[in-house]
């Protein structure tokens, strides 16, 4: 079967998602307490901002439920305030709530990977985004993100980049067109780096990364990106997304035609040491 969920325009790995209300009653509920143990404090929110390296102006934001600290933040926090591990407490709920629901419901699915392919035909993959690649991708976006949600989306992305560290290390396995490659996205100094990184994840023993060259007459990648994800217990699904809508592919005969469509992508492409020579020698020319 397969499930679809309307978003506020696909991201370029397919999850360009809206903020969805669970995570605004933690935020109220963690302003609501930041406020009432600073003033227990006896501190005004310019001071608290000093000790937790804020500004006035992002402490006020938290306490009226506009922003939430970064979880490393709650420590210090914690004992600024003399809270007893209160505000501590709420990390949790702090880290999840920073991410639209949707984003939250992805990485699960990374954690549980242990091989993981995916087909990009227009920006770069997300796992293989830099900071300053993804942060320009959401600024560009039309309708336009306010700052605290162009913040949190780039958190978002940058949390499900763990997936490379984990042991044991997954299988990860990418194929982007040449002209995602080319593209100078943010400017020509942000792709420079964004290749001088994909370089160095393309090196990682558990990754291979492709580029299907723009002049490939063959190409059975014509129907659009492409995600698959195989989890611990060997079943697999798969991603596709358009303008509005990223769906969830579970019934096993259409995810044989992904896995089909990408084991040929994969075919068509250059090697993956081909490809490092390839992105290279873009670099030199970039």
């Amino acid at each position: 079967m397969g499930a679809n969920y309307t978003t506020d325009g696909a991201d370029d790995d397919g999850w360009g998602v809206g903020y969805e209300g669970d995570s605004s009653g933690v935020m109220r509920t963690v302003g609501r307490q930041f406020k009432l143990w600073r003033e227990d404090k006896g501190l005004t929110q310019a001071e608290l901002g000093r000790e937790l390296g804020y500004s006035l102006e992002m402490v006020s934001a938290i306490e009226r439920g506009r922003r939430l600290p970064k979880p490393e933040v709650l420590e210090h926090a914690d004992g600024v305030l003399s809270a007893g591990g209160k505000i501590l407490a709420m990390k949790e709920d702090i880290a999840e709530a920073r991410y639209p629901k949707k984003v939250r419901d992805l990485a699960k699915l990374e954690a549980e990977a242990v091989e993981l392919g995916a087909y990009g035909n227009h920006n770069i993959h997300g796992l293989l985004q830099t900071e300053e690649y993804a942060r320009a991708l959401f600024h560009m976006r039309r309708p336009t993100y306010s700052d605290d949600d162009l913040e949190r989306y780039v958190s978002a992305r940058l949390a499900r980049q763990d997936i490379f560290y984990r042991s044991p290390a997954p299988t990860l396995t990418f194929v982007q067109e040449e002209v995602t490659l080319r593209r100078p996205i943010g400017g020509k100094a942000v792709l420079r780096n964004q290749l001088r990184h994909m370089l160095e994840v393309g090196r990682r023993r558990n990754v291979e990364i492709q580029v299907m060259p723009t002049a490939s007459e063959e190409h059975a990648g014509m129907s659009g990106p492409l995600q698959l994800i195989k989890n611990r217990r060997g079943s697999t699904v798969g991603y596709s997304s358009t303008q509005l809508t990223t769906r969830l592919v579970s019934d096993p005969k259409e995810v044989q035609v992904m896995e089909l469509r990408y084991g040929i992508i994969r075919s068509q492409a250059l090697t993956p040491r081909e490809t490092l020579i390839f992105i290279e020698e873009l670099l030199g020319a970039t």
